[in-house]
């Protein structure tokens, strides 16, 4: 992969202390490109940005969920309380226990939540690994089925080549690499271009269809896609009719309610930028920068007080901007 081009700058008291190049596309409602930084149209793996399109394709095999559960099915969860007991109704709806999850056990992203989690005498767990709300939904997707569930994370399993079916139709791509992503289930490659291209989709389907559900779902319960303190529940909470979702190694894809999208990936896998690329590349879509102020803005900090800010690409003070 190539570096790309700058997409934000760390500044600490005016000088820049560190960079981040990527890959960008952002689109209009149309299609049109308007920033392409990098090379968006090259194969990624969009990490946790395919949940979307992954519960959508376990909603089109006959899954039936109601909205709460369909978010958490979407999201990189935060292992918080509200999250592990969704995840659990979810496995007790389809007559599972939390020993079919075969996801990798880790323990809750929330500080607080692991905390909590670890004083009460547990270690690193499945249900509480952030992807156990989609593994959940797979494994009930599986019961609706009668497909079995022991197998359900291989590439062959009927579950995941629909997924793969899903991809390909709402990315317009088809072929790409295909490796395990981190909690172990089979990862279908895209480029940026076809992750926004599919985000638009789903922003602006028609009311009733399985395509709006998921949309809906993640719009209805945004702290259940992420959790306390994520920018991606922050974002979807303050933009009207946004879908967003961020994935690992600096990947995020979101979509305004009339179909402008972006997708991007922070070059060197670092989290530290990506609300603040995703704010600048909102605001190229047309979202008014007040939406955007509070969770896109990240400081730098000395001895506990700000004194920097990481800059998105396009900012006037990026130090040598060319105004």
């Amino acid at each position: 992969m190539s570096p790309g081009e700058l997409l934000a700058v760390v500044v600490r008291d005016g000088v820049t202390e560190s960079v981040h190049t990527g890959h960008l596309v952002v689109a209009a409602p149309d299609g049109a490109v308007l920033v392409r930084r990098g090379r968006p149209e090259d194969q990624y793996f969009p990490r946790s940005s395919l949940k979307p399109l992954q519960a959508l394709a376990m909603l089109r095999c006959g899954l039936d969920l109601p909205p709460e559960h369909l978010a958490l099915a979407c999201a990189s969860h935060s292992g918080e309380e509200v999250h592990v007991a969704a995840v659990r109704a979810v496995l007790t709806g389809a007559g599972l226990t939390e020993a079919a999850l075969q996801n990798t056990p880790d323990l809750p992203l929330d500080a607080g939540a692991a905390r909590r989690w670890q004083e009460a005498g547990n270690g690193a767990s499945a249900v509480t690994q952030n992807c156990s709300g989609k593994h959940a939904a797979m494994l009930a997707t599986c019961m609706v089925n009668g497909w079995e569930t022991a197998g359900y994370l291989a590439v062959d399993h009927p579950l995941q080549q629909a997924v793969r079916g899903c991809v390909a139709e709402l990315t317009g791509e088809a072929g790409g690499p295909v490796s395990v992503d981190g909690c172990g289930a089979p990862l279908f490659s895209c480029s940026l271009t076809g992750l926004a291209r599919a985000f638009a989709r789903l922003a602006t389907a028609a009311e009733g269809t399985v395509e709006a559900r998921v949309a809906d779902a993640m719009r209805s319960h945004p702290e259940l896609v992420g959790g306390t303190g994520r920018d991606v529940t922050a974002a979807m909470r303050a933009v009207p009719g946004l879908l967003a979702k961020d994935g690992a190694e600096g990947v995020y894809a979101a979509a305004t309610s009339d179909g402008g999208a972006t997708a991007f990936k922070v070059a060197d896998g670092g989290s530290r930028p990506r609300p603040v690329v995703l704010g600048a590349a909102l605001r190229r879509a047309g979202v008014d920068a007040a939406a955007t102020a509070a969770w896109s803005a990240v400081p730098v900090l000395g001895h506990g007080a700000p004194v920097g800010e990481v800059l998105a690409w396009d900012d006037p003070r990026v130090p040598g901007h060319p105004g």
